[in-house]
């Protein structure tokens, strides 16, 4: 599965970067750099499909452009990409975008001054808040600032195994699985039938952004769309929050998803028969498994256009190294047009990050229609707060739910209290 944040993220404890140069708030350096034009360089992922795409937008470029060249790379191999920009940010050479920011690493990389506000650009916000709509506002800092673009999300669903679910006598086509009462039946009569030896596999390992994969989908849903913190304050110990633990809390009970980890693609392998899952799944699993979608349960069965869930969005983000910063606002508008946004979207199968993605893109959604309810999902998505010591309160809320809700070892409502103090105390910066 397309997971590129490991846990090594934690270690991004590196300083305000000397030398990092003007994040962008502003002043002479700035604004000169703002309106220099060149060359530029970029880094995209390692995702084949992905490169495919950036591969193309830049030949694109550089055909109409020869003084204002690019030149793209892969982000450099290293323990996490997360990990190599930080490390770019220090050194003070970041190339000028990178394709594959993640909002989680953003207020680190801020912290560093390794990022160039784009409101700094005329009309930056405006550009932002037009082409993404109100999903923009979940991306902009702490101080009202966009220090990333919106690009693309992968909006999580559950995919479960038709043939599964035809062995264990539940319905392929209209699976029961809206509530949390109706998942759980359905759960154990998998696990009981032997259709299968898992009904769901979620990673139970404690790496901070594993909770995007289990909890968070299930609490966007059921809070109608709320993040992990609001405020500064932690959302997670709530009725909703409570909710969602103790439906898990029975699964890993009840053993219909193990404790241990899984070395491999449960879904794929067909030791699970269901997963939570992103549209990049569709092309990973195509003929090799007969799946079906639909939106993640929520305790009284909300219709399925109101569900939100969590985005798994990936971002564009300028560096503050970057000199020729009037070139690589005009690539970041070039590359996000709806010319390649309709690219990146035929290429990969990513969501991107616009208004009204169904209707702006109607021939690719009636040629591939297994995509089109990822597509509306993707309009109702909840992303990771903004917030300082981001990574740490992921963690700090990873390590009260491994110990309550997948081992047992401590009854949900005391451990979502103390984590949710300890999260409060790191969201104001203590």
């Amino acid at each position: 599965m397309r997971r590129t944040i490991p846990a090594v993220l934690l270690t991004l404890t590196l300083g305000v970067a000397a030398g990092c140069g003007d994040g962008g708030g502003g002043g002479g350096n700035s604004d000169k750099a703002n309106a220099a034009r060149g060359p530029i360089n970029i880094w995209l992922s390692n995702n084949k499909e992905e490169v495919t795409w950036g591969t193309a937008m830049v030949e694109a470029w550089n055909s109409q452009h020869a003084d204002q060249k690019i030149t793209a790379q892969e982000i450099p191999a290293g323990t996490s990409s997360e990990e190599v920009i930080g490390a770019a940010i220090t050194a003070g050479n970041a190339p000028c975008l990178i394709f594959n920011t993640a909002p989680a690493a953003v207020p680190q990389f801020q912290k560093q001054g390794g990022l160039v506000a784009l409101d700094t650009f005329d009309g930056g916000a405006q550009y932002i808040t037009e082409r993404t709509g109100g999903t923009a506002e979940q991306y902009k800092s702490p101080d009202g600032k966009f220090y990333q673009l919106p690009w693309k999300s992968n909006p999580v669903m559950i995919f479960y195994n038709k043939q599964i679910f035809a062995k264990a006598g539940l319905d392929p086509e209209k699976p029961p699985l809206a509530t949390y009462d109706e998942f759980l039946a359905a759960a154990r009569k998998i696990k009981s039938s032997g259709a299968a030896p898992a009904a769901i596999y979620p990673a139970p390992t404690s790496e901070f952004f594993q909770s995007w994969f289990d909890f968070y989908p299930l609490f966007a849903a059921e809070t109608d769309g709320k993040q992990l913190l609001d405020k500064g304050k932690a959302q997670f110990n709530s009725p909703e929050g409570q909710r969602v633990a103790e439906f898990w809390k029975t699964i890993y009970a009840e053993g219909l998803a193990p404790k241990e980890k899984y070395n491999g693609d449960s879904f794929a392998d067909g030791k699970a028969a269901m997963a939570i899952v992103g549209p990049w799944a569709i092309s990973v699993y195509g003929s090799k498994v007969k799946w079906g979608a639909v939106p993640v349960p929520t305790s009284t069965a909300k219709p399925a256009d109101q569900i939100k869930t969590f985005s798994d969005a990936k971002n564009v983000a300028m560096y503050s190294a970057c000199k020729n910063r009037g070139t690589a606002w005009d690539v970041l508008k070039f590359a996000t047009s709806k010319e390649q946004d309709g690219a990146l979207l035929t290429k990969t199968g990513q969501m991107p990050l616009r208004i009204d993605l169904s209707t702006a893109y109607p021939d690719y959604f009636s040629k591939n229609p297994a995509y089109q309810d990822f597509a509306e999902q993707a309009a109702r998505t909840v992303e990771v707060p903004n917030v300082p010591n981001s990574v740490a309160i992921w963690q700090a809320f990873r390590d009260a739910y491994s110990e309550s809700v997948i081992f047992g070892k401590k009854p949900v409502p005391d451990a979502f209290s103390a984590a949710a103090e300890k999260v409060d105390q790191l969201a104001a910066g203590s």
